[in-house]
């Protein structure tokens, strides 16, 4: 029986997008199996080239041109250098886009109608075209003209004012998340909707325009504070490392460190009484269900800080773990990729590179049972298969695109 092709073989992507949720978007694809044609500005390409340090280092130790930025989105593509902006480029691009059926960018509303690289020019060239626009604010709206950035939106969008310690305690006040949430659950929502577009035309056979915005999708993601609101009317508010809606669900502080104790039902609370050594905490009307802690949460999280300080955060792990109750350390980066959980799943993983010889990539947490992730190729050098690219898609003749 011959082997199972990736799920996105024979897909042809035409990216048009740089830094992060566009990039994020087609790197998810190219890991399905599609053959991602990443298009970049000649001389300079992808903004994230530039954005270190820290580059990756060759054999010797010496930074190469490419930032580990970069480098965390580009995986299993193929660099192609064209000037859009010149007629020929733009020509070139879209004698592309009649031979591929997805494109991917993430200019400003309008930004590629100049070049005559707009969904509706390039529908009326390939009519099976999946064409996903990405931008701050979306096609409509009053703000639809302006540019949208992953920090704005955090603080526009509700984020901030939910992240970092309670207002009323030192350190508090507005607090962004570690890394570019918007763009990556943006990057995200655009994976999954053109894999929907691509569901759709299979029935129609045709292909269609997707809008999707940071800011659409950053509020989406805010989930059940959303909720929070809209059933109570009353805005929350920055809670530090509790949990808005379940208690004990936070960050305590042992006698030589921190760990998080996260209880998501009752039973798990009971058996976490029992490990503490305090039963009656369980039995308590005032805290038999968690309705009740949520009432009484600062009085009892009070008495359970003082219990945690007791004894050591690996003592109480591997009790609470003995338990059932859900807990774990706080790591930092270094640790995460020490973990022998993080080990046996093969997170870290290497691929060969041009220039450096070798280059670290973080796996891709789909894990298909039949069809497992390809990992092809490092994040390629900018135009590393112009030539390439052009010979297979038959435009050779067109001349060099940069």
């Amino acid at each position: 029986m011959s082997e199972r092709l990736a799920p996105l073989d024979g897909i042809k992507v035409l990216d048009l997008s740089r830094v992060l949720a566009g990039p994020w978007c087609s790197q998810n694809l190219a890991d399905l199996g599609a053959d991602v044609y990443k298009v970049e500005r000649p001389g300079s390409g992808d903004d994230t080239r530039g954005w270190g340090p820290p580059y990756l280092k060759d054999a010797n130790g010496a930074d190469t041109g490419e930032a580990a930025y970069y480098l965390s989105t580009n995986r299993n593509k193929r660099s192609i250098a064209i000037d859009i902006a010149s007629p020929e480029g733009a020509e070139l691009v879209r004698e592309m886009a009649a031979k591929c059926d997805i494109l991917v960018e993430n200019f400003k509303v309008g930004g590629l109608k100049k070049y005559g690289l707009d969904y509706d020019t390039l529908k009326a060239i390939n009519p099976r075209l999946i064409y996903c626009s990405i931008t701050g604010f979306g096609q409509t709206g009053p703000m639809a003209s302006l540019p949208g950035y992953d920090f704005m939106i955090q603080g526009m969008g509700g984020l901030m004012s939910i992240t970092g310690e309670r207002d009323d305690l030192p350190g508090g006040g507005p607090q962004k998340a570690g890394v570019a949430v918007t763009d990556l659950i943006t990057g995200m929502y655009a994976t999954v909707a053109i894999m929907g577009a691509l569901q759709e035309r299979n029935r129609s056979g045709l292909g269609q325009f997707i809008d999707v915005a940071l800011l659409d999708c950053h509020v989406a993601m805010l989930a059940n504070q959303n909720l929070n609101y809209m059933t109570s009317g009353v805005a929350p508010k920055r809670a530090g490392n509790a949990h808005q809606n379940v208690v004990p669900y936070q960050v305590f502080a042992s006698s030589d460190g921190h760990l998080i104790v996260a209880t998501g039902n009752d039973s798990q609370y009971r058996a976490y009484c029992q490990v503490i050594g305090r039963p009656d905490l369980a039995t308590n009307p005032d805290y038999v269900t968690n309705s009740q802690r949520l009432i009484n949460r600062v009085v009892l999280i009070k008495e359970l800080e003082s219990i945690m300080r007791t004894r050591t955060r690996d003592e109480w792990i591997s009790a609470l773990q003995g338990a059932g109750v859900p807990c774990g350390p706080i790591n930092n980066i270094e640790q995460v990729f020490a973990s022998p959980q993080v080990k046996a799943r093969e997170i870290w993983k290497t691929l060969p590179h041009p220039t450096a010889g070798t280059a670290p990539t973080t796996a891709n947490p789909i894990r298909y049972s039949e069809t497992p992730i390809q990992y092809r190729m490092a994040p390629p050098l900018l135009g590393q298969h112009t030539e390439e690219i052009l010979s297979e898609l038959g435009l050779a003749s067109k001349g060099r695109a940069s």
